[in-house]
């Protein structure tokens, strides 16, 4: 037997000698092997990954690549020129600190570390979002702990954004620190950004009205945007689903002369196959075609501030009703549809004015044109917004001060009583509301642990006259990688209606406005504690916690249940509380696994003379995760991300009605799989999106055969009565909706980037 083994040794060592290969081990700076290194040769797909102890083996044979790439999590990537010594190689890889230097400027308008921040700020980056592709900012938050899109129409699908349980209007969405994400585009407008357009996206919750004004009551999603600079030469994405939703992204950068780089982006959506799987003859998902063109510049030489220029050009057409509708019954009461045109354009732009970069100039305009209708009913309306916003900033000693102005003027026109003249119905009267500010901050640095963060704004209001909005922060840092934060400030809230609540503009309830309403007032406290430490170099574990208090006077809230023909709004008598505690834990391993896991309990009530309720669609519970893990055999990784909701009050149209008053828990799961190599720049990824195919029940719109209520019958003083075709006195009303009515379906897509 050992003559055997000696001639078959004897026969391998030829071909064996022949091989090239490099071998050796990957160390940090003081000699530690570093476990589970990724090794690639550069330019090529091969490569493989260390053990345990930091030794790898990678063969050469055909290879024409001149450099090998070794990167490891919480290390600097390096390259090495390659060796084809057969003896084993040390190579060292420096500790990167960029996991505790995650930059950050929403919360102080400062640029500045994410653990130096005295105002806890969570980012978001495309590969966060990638792990569940979505073609739009709106449906991309739905895995992010503590925010919930909310679909307020099961016809056409319009929705907003829930912070903490706050419904949308309470959150200011800025794109680069502009706040030209407002009113109608809340409602319309969200799912018209693109995710291709995204550098990262940062959230701060809790009130941030000292630094932005009116609307950051319950706070505030910074969308920040690529650069030329930063991103790649061309890029392409576009994926599809079995539900024959198509959606494609295509970018490029160029440089134009010597002084200016310019960045293009296109984005386009297209679902146009009617789903009717729950009978009810409408369409379970709104119709759409939508593109949006995006272009960046920047321009200036490297001694010279440069300007920033951005435009953006969307356009939607979309609609839902019943499964027979098509354009020629747009407006008609025979067979029941809500179609919205949608036209946005958008300039903005950042120059900084001194060459010490203490002084900064931003400006933004937009106009957002509506046309639609809902049924029989027209909305039609325009908005105009500019901003400006001179910025000071300016180290002295161990304070950071911040100073500003900030202009912000608002034209909007529709064709509902909102713009109505008081005196007279039948008088358009288009609400104009200038809008300029002052706000001053300090960030003083009283020793390397301890910072405090004083700030004021002023700002005055044409009809409320001035408001005043002051706020204080404090961080506590014991040790590196540890922060400590306490919050507190106010935040104050104009209101518009038809902006804010889509229900006012749907079904059969007439809007009653009781009174001239005040505007919204809040305190708010925040504490919050977050952590990064690093496991023997293996893996990265993060840590967030808060606690959240927020006290609201003058609070408005639609009354869907003193007549359940009317939505009436007034100013609560009385106050509102949004309390609660959330927690992310973040877990992040060198072989490439990680977790992502959140909760959020909440308690929102309205106190109404004297009597406690609850808002409707609050959620007490919610919690998100993402789970993921590389499959290096063959290259691929796999994305399990979720979410888990607990029940929510619901809308319903009188005692009579037969719906549940709460929703149920109800969690979407999606799965996904990813093939390809970052070294080739290409990706294939493919899954399944809603994968325990939840939908809500099938009578979330209230009398769907007969949507123009022709067949329900009233009393003498208005009321429904119980019939013998409609024995809940009900009429038709689509804003019993809590979720998705999209079922689980496959999805496919292909991701390419030249650099």
């Amino acid at each position: 037997m050992k003559y055997y083994i000696y001639l078959i040794i004897s026969l391998l060592i030829p071909f064996t000698s022949l091989a090239q290969f490099i071998q050796g081990q990957v160390q940090d700076e003081k000699g530690e092997g570093i476990p589970f290194v990724t090794v690639f040769i550069k330019g090529t797909t091969k490569g493989t990954q260390s053990n345990e102890q930091g030794f790898f083996s990678l063969p050469l044979e055909g290879i024409q690549g001149e450099e090998i790439s070794i990167s490891a999590l919480g290390f600097a990537k390096k390259d090495f020129p390659v060796s084809e010594k057969t003896q084993t190689q040390v190579f060292v890889l420096s500790h990167d600190n960029q996991i505790f230097e995650e930059v950050v400027v929403s919360g102080t308008l400062n640029p500045v570390s994410r653990l130096d921040s005295p105002v806890p700020v969570e980012i978001y980056t495309p590969q966060f979002f990638a792990r569940n592709p979505t073609s739009n900012v709106f449906s991309a938050l739905q895995n992010v702990n503590g925010v919930r899109p909310q679909v307020n129409c099961n016809v056409c699908n319009t929705g907003d954004i829930h912070v903490n349980g706050l419904e949308g209007p309470y959150t200011m969405v800025l794109l680069d620190g502009m706040p030209i994400v407002s009113g109608l585009s809340t409602v319309y407008g969200l799912s018209g950004i693109p995710n291709s357009m995204i550098e990262r996206m940062e959230i701060v919750k809790g009130p941030a009205s000292s630094l932005y004004g009116s609307e950051a009551v319950g706070g505030l999603i910074n969308i920040i945007t690529k650069t030329p600079e930063k991103a790649p030469k061309i890029s392409f994405n576009a994926n599809g689903n079995t539900w024959g939703e198509f959606n494609i992204d295509i970018g490029q950068k160029a440089q134009i002369g010597k002084m200016a780089k310019v960045l293009t982006g296109i984005n386009y959506f297209n679902y146009s196959f009617p789903k009717d799987l729950n009978g009810d003859h409408f369409t379970d998902l709104t119709l759409q075609k939508r593109i949006s063109v995006f272009q960046k510049w920047t321009i200036g030489k490297s001694k010279i501030p440069p300007l920033s220029l951005a435009a953006r050009f969307f356009y939607e057409d979309r609609w839902g009703g019943e499964m027979n509708w098509n354009k020629s019954f747009r407006g008609t009461d025979s067979v029941y549809g809500e179609s919205i045109y949608t036209t946005r354009w958008e300039l903005l732009g950042q120059y900084i004015l001194t060459h010490n970069r203490d002084l900064q100039l931003s400006f933004s305009l937009n106009r957002h044109i509506q046309n639609s209708f809902y049924g029989q009913v027209p909305f039609h309306a325009k908005q105009d917004i500019g901003f400006g916003q001179l910025l000071w900033n300016k180290h002295l000693g161990s304070h950071q001060l911040l100073g500003g102005l900030a202009m912000r003027y608002t034209h909007y026109d529709d064709d509902t009583p909102a713009t109505a003249s008081p005196n007279d119905l039948n008088v358009n009267k288009p609400s104009i509301t200038p809008l300029p500010g002052i706000f001053i901050q300090d960030e003083l640095k009283i020793n390397p642990k301890f910072t405090g963060l004083f700030g004021y704004r002023f700002d005055i209001h044409p009809i409320h006259g001035g408001i005043h909005t002051p706020r204080i922060a404090l961080k506590y840092s014991p040790k590196q990688g540890q922060t400590i934060r306490l919050n507190a400030g106010t935040g104050f809230r104009v209101v518009n209606i038809f902006t804010e609540d889509h229900a006012a503009l749907t079904g059969a309830r007439k809007v009653v406005i009781e009174e001239t309403l005040k505007p919204e007032k809040s305190m708010n406290v925040n504490l919050n504690y977050m952590t990064k430490i690093a496991l023997n170099g293996e893996s990265f574990l993060g840590l967030d916690l808060s606690a959240f208090y927020t006290y609201f006077t003058n609070r408005i809230s639609p009354d869907y249940s003193t007549d359940v023909q009317e939505i009436i709004y007034r100013n609560l008598n009385g106050h509102a509380l949004s309390q609660g505690i959330s927690g992310n834990l973040d877990y992040k391993h060198a072989s490439g696994i990680y977790l992502n896991a959140g909760f959020t309990l909440l308690d929102n009530t309205m106190t109404q003379n004297g009597e406690k309720i609850r808002p409707l669609l609050s959620e007490h519970f919610q919690s998100t995760w993402g789970l993921g893990f590389p499959i290096r055999r063959v290259h691929a990784k796999v994305d399990y991300t979720g979410n888990l909701y607990s029940p929510m009050k619901l809308p319903l149209l009188g005692d009579l009605d037969p719906r549940p008053e709460y929703s149920p828990w109800w969690s979407i799961q999606n799965i996904q799989i990813t093939y390809g190599q970052s070294s080739k720049n290409w990706e294939i990824y493919f899954g399944v999106k809603n994968l325990l195919n939840y939908t809500p029940p099938k009578n979330s719109i209230a009398r769907p055969f007969d949507p123009f209520d022709k067949q329900v019958e009233y009393d003498t003083h208005g009321d429904i009565l119980a019939t013998e075709n409609n024995p809940y006195a009900l009429s038709f009303d689509p804003s019993n909706v809590f979720a998705p009515n999209q079922r689980r379906r496959l999805f496919f897509g292909l991701r390419m980037q030249l650099d």
